[in-house]
Order: structure tokens, then C-alpha cells, then sequence
């Protein structure tokens, strides 16, 4: 530690001193010859020697391979091509008894229980039930689709379960611990009024599968933090999520951004839902070579979110001007919303071209409902999104129908306005859609799916403003449509100060930058 405080204020100094012209060189030390010996030596005083290979020895060219394994593993970028939960990679839907979200089986801890949990791409915080104050209720026979009980986690009953200290670099509300070591404490409020969980951070093995080349499956377990949800409140009570929410977000502690941060994954994850209902989630997955793709966006200079620019809207065959904007794919919002001056313009044209007698109807979120004669043969304009160079993302069932009443039928079309200066990609227009959240790459991919198999393809809707026929699987209960995605942190805040850098040219940047990664090493 000294040899790096050394070494760290004398290239300091050369800093601030302001030099113009530094020369600076190494010296290269073999990680098994006597001056590395000696290094180690004086640095850990009670260091045993007894394990140090000798020179050309078999242990010392072992030694060497594991290393250079170990450095080929790293450049390769992942030690598995996908990763799912143990359970199997299936997602399922329960319709409006589970608040319109999709959910994956998991298993969490020593020994393992499963967690039934919702699907997030707009939040960062894996959190399951947990000790519990509040928490919804987790009995099968509380709900009308559930064969088992849902379960609840405690760190006591399982042997790899660690709590987060409150100076562990994950840990957000550290200033309101008592001394550094205490357990860290959490809170996510979510968009949803009085959507919150709070509790705290834990770390334990998620356990996960793999199909290897030969298609055989094997089993891993990965180290995961989450949350030990012992209180929650607003929709967490009332049927949504009730064991939990993956999220699938870009923040550090999300599962995604765990795996590959461990060398386990590829730095992506792609997610399928299909119209009957299931659907496919897989860790590394980076998608298949014909899907379209556009990048994902910075807010105030960070990817904090999964958010595209949408150029235009389309219905029918107009591409409408004027309905550019921002929008965050959100796996955790049941519907989707735009903002409200665009809004207005692509419901106006969809009212125009559908030309059927519309009602209001005060027990439905939508504004735009209509009333369809059994009798009659209604089409339903298409609808689409295109994205940077013309990248098309068509909508395959925008309506939600009720079943016939009286030879009458009421559609509406799920589609809702928002205060906000950006919209929100839900999940009823992801349906059908094998997505690609590719991290590595800052890009969003998409390609038509059944869901069935990761590289199985669909023909698309027609991008040529053709109509889709008024939809046959209609759901049976009127959806809560408000979303539970939480707030994007950081969306209207300023942006961070530039002049702390501007301060200090590139070159001492750099600099300083290998210093560190210098320091790193030794």
C-alpha cells in the first residue's frame, strides 16, 4: 500500500506542478522471478514461500497456463453463450389478475426456493418478499391461477446469504446507517401511486441453466444482490408482483449487468412474449443476424434507461409529422403512452380511418373505444414506429376486445397519453417480438417470434399500411393500465458539471488513468 501512495503523489505532484514535458518509464518484473518474490515478500510480511513455483518446474508452466486461460476467458468476453433461470427460460402471463405483467420462476439460495417474479427492463433492483411486515399475500389459494404457494425469503435459513454492509459501493442509503458495518438498507419507489418496496440488501447464489454446443443442459449458480423486501405498499398489495420484480435495467445491480460483469454473459439479455400467453427470457443472448436494430439513447450523458428515439409515428399508411419522440422500453409497463400533443394526432387518424362508431365508457382507461357489429367486417389500421434509418417496428395487436354482448362487440385501443416529455413502449406492443437489449453494443434489436425457440422467426406485420383484422384472443377483464415502472432517476435534473474536467488536459487524463490501472495490478 505504500509503494502505491508513493508512486500515486509523485506523479501527482508532476501534475499539479503543471510540467510541460514528463519522461516516464518502467521497468517489467516477471510475475515468478525473484524481484516479484522479493515485492510480495515486503509487502505481506507473514507471505509463505512454500507454494512459490520453481523456475521451469511443471507448477510453474501450470501456473502460467491457468493464467493465460484466465486472460483468454476474460478477451472472449463470456464463459457461457446463454444463461437462463434454473426453472427454464419460460415467461408467463396471467392476464389482469397479476396486473398485466409478465413473470419468470427463480431460484435464490442454500438450499433453493422459488420466486415468481415480474419482468422489468425499466427498473435496476431484483427484490423478492422477505422477512416480512407488509408484503401481499403468498398463499395459492388467495389467488385463481396458481397451483403453489408463493414464497418468502430469509437470509437466516440460508447458509449463502450475506448482507450488504452500508459501505459496500451498491449501498444508496449509507447516510442514514449508524456505523459503516450495519446492513444496508433500501427503498424503490415505483411510478404507480404509493408503489414502493423497502428493506434490505442481501447476497445470495441465483441458481441458472445453460445449453451447452451438444445440447446438454448444466447447471450454475451465480452470485446475485437483491432485495430482502420486507415491507411493500400500492400496487406491490393489490395483485401486482405480489413475489417480487426482476429488474432488467441497465444499473449495476441489476442480474444482467451481474452476469457479465462477472464474465459469465455476454453484456445483453433478450425477452419474448408471445400472443398465447408465454414467452422466453436468456441472458447473453445478443439475437439473430436479420433482426432491425436502433441505439439506445444517453439522458444527461448516462445510460441510465433503456430509451430510443422514436422519428415517427404511422397509422395505416400515413406516417403522421410531428410524432418524433423519446421513449423507454419498459418490459414493466402493461401498456403504452405517448405524450399528449402526440397522441392527439395519432388517435384523430386512427378514429378517421377506422370509421366506426365510437363510445365512451367510464370503467375503461382508453378514450378511444369503439362498438363493432358482430355483423360486420371491421379492419383495424395498422400501426408502426420507425425508429433511426428507417427501422420499422410494427404494432401486431394494438386493441383490447371484450367478447361479444348482444351481438356488439367493444374494442378500444390501448394506447394512452402522459404528461411526461417522453413516452413508454409497454407490453402490449411488444407481444409477439423477440427483443434484444444489447448492452454491449447500446442497441435495441427486434425480429417477429413465436416465442417458441430463441431464433424462431415470424413474418412481421406489412409495413405497407395494409389493415389488421379486428383480433380473435381477446382478454376477458378490463386491465389496470397503469404502469409499475419506477421513476427515471435523473430524467429532469441538470446535467453534470463539465469544468472539473475541462481542467485537466487529455494527455494528463490518460495519464492518470494507467497510473490507476498500474496501481490495480501491484
Amino acid at each position: 500500500m505504500a509503494i502505491r501512495f508513493l508512486l500515486y503523489l509523485l506523479v501527482t505532484q508532476s501534475l499539479v506542478d503543471g510540467a510541460v514535458a514528463l519522461t516516464f518509464s518502467s521497468k517489467l518484473i516477471h510475475r515468478f522471478s525473484d524481484e516479484a518474490k522479493a515485492l510480495w515478500v515486503s509487502r505481506e510480511s507473514n507471505l509463505s514461500l512454500k507454494s512459490w513455483p520453481k523456475r521451469n518446474s511443471l507448477e510453474y508452466f501450470k501456473l502460467l497456463f491457468s493464467n493465460d486461460f484466465k486472460r483468454q476467458r476474460m478477451k472472449l468476453g463470456s464463459e457461457y453463450d446463454f444463461l437462463f433461470p434454473s426453472d427454464g427460460s419460460e415467461t408467463l402471463f396471467f392476464g389482469n389478475q397479476f396486473d398485466w405483467l409478465h413473470y419468470t420462476w427463480i431460484d435464490i439460495g442454500t438450499p433453493n426456493i422459488s420466486f415468481l417474479v415480474a419482468l422489468d427492463a425499466g427498473s435496476d433492483l431484483l427484490w423478492v418478499p422477505c422477512d416480512c411486515i407488509q408484503c401481499a399475500p403468498l398463499s395459492a389459494g388467495y389467488y385463481n391461477m396458481l397451483d403453489r404457494d408463493l414464497s418468502e425469503y430469509s437470509p437466516s435459513l440460508s447458509s449463502t446469504s450475506k448482507h450488504l454492509s452500508c459501505r459496500h459501493q451498491f449501498c444508496k442509503m449509507s447516510s442514514i446507517c449508524k456505523t459503516s458495518k450495519d446492513p444496508c438498507p433500501y427503498k424503490a419507489e415505483y411510478y404507480s401511486e404509493n408503489t414502493s418496496t423497502s428493506g434490505f440488501l442481501i447476497e445470495d447464489k441465483l441458481h441458472l441453466a445453460s445449453i451447452g454446443k451438444q445440447a446438454t443442459q448444466s447447471f450454475m449458480q451465480a452470485s446475485v444482490i437483491f432485495g430482502c423486501g420486507r415491507r411493500q405498499s400500492g400496487g406491490y398489495l393489490e395483485g401486482a408482483a405480489p413475489d417480487g420484480v426482476m429488474g432488467l435495467g441497465p444499473g449495476n445491480i441489476s442480474v444482467p449487468s451481474l452476469l457479465a460483469k462477472a464474465g459469465l454473459i455476454r453484456n445483453s439479455f433478450s425477452i419474448c412474449f408471445s400472443e398465447n400467453d408465454s414467452g422466453r427470457i436468456l441472458f447473453g443472448d445478443q439475437g439473430v443476424a436479420t433482426q432491425q436494430s436502433t441505439p439506445f439513447l444517453a439522458i444527461a450523458g448516462k445510460f441510465i434507461a433503456y430509451f430510443v428515439g422514436v422519428e415517427s409515428f404511422c397509422v395505416g399508411g400515413s406516417c403522421l409529422k410531428k410524432t418524433g419522440f423519446e421513449a423507454l422500453i419498459d418490459s414493466g409497463s402493461s401498456f403504452t403512452y405517448v405524450p399528449t400533443e402526440i397522441f392527439e394526432r395519432i388517435v384523430l387518424e386512427f378514429d378517421k380511418q377506422l370509421n366506426a362508431t365510437r363510445v365512451t365508457l367510464q370503467q375503461y382507461p382508453w378514450k378511444y373505444c369503439y362498438n363493432l357489429s358482430s355483423q360486420e367486417l371491421v379492419n383495424i389500421p395498422s400501426m408502426r414506429l420507425v425508429f433511426s434509418v428507417n427501422q420499422t417496428f410494427p404494432v401486431y395487436n394494438p386493441m383490447f376486445t371484450q367478447p361479444e354482448s348482444q351481438g356488439f362487440t367493444i374494442s378500444c385501443l390501448t394506447l394512452l397519453d402522459t404528461d411526461d416529455d417522453y413516452g413508454t413502449i409497454g407490453q402490449n406492443f411488444m407481444t409477439s417480438y423477440h427483443m434484444v437489449f444489447d448492452r454491449e453494443n447500446l442497441l435495441f434489436s427486434w425480429s417477429g417470434s413465436n416465442c417458441e425457440d430463441k431464433r424462431a422467426n415470424l413474418t412481421p406485420p406489412s409495413d405497407d399500411g395494409s389493415s389488421n383484422p379486428l383480433p380473435t384472443n381477446e382478454q376477458q377483464s378490463i386491465p389496470d393500465p397503469h404502469a409499475l415502472a419506477p421513476v427515471v432517476a435523473g430524467r429532469a435534473s441538470s446535467k453534470p458539471s463539465l469544468a472539473t474536467l475541462r481542467q485537466i488536459p487529455p494527455w494528463q487524463c490518460l495519464l492518470l488513468s494507467l497510473i490507476s490501472s498500474f496501481l490495480l495490478i501491484i
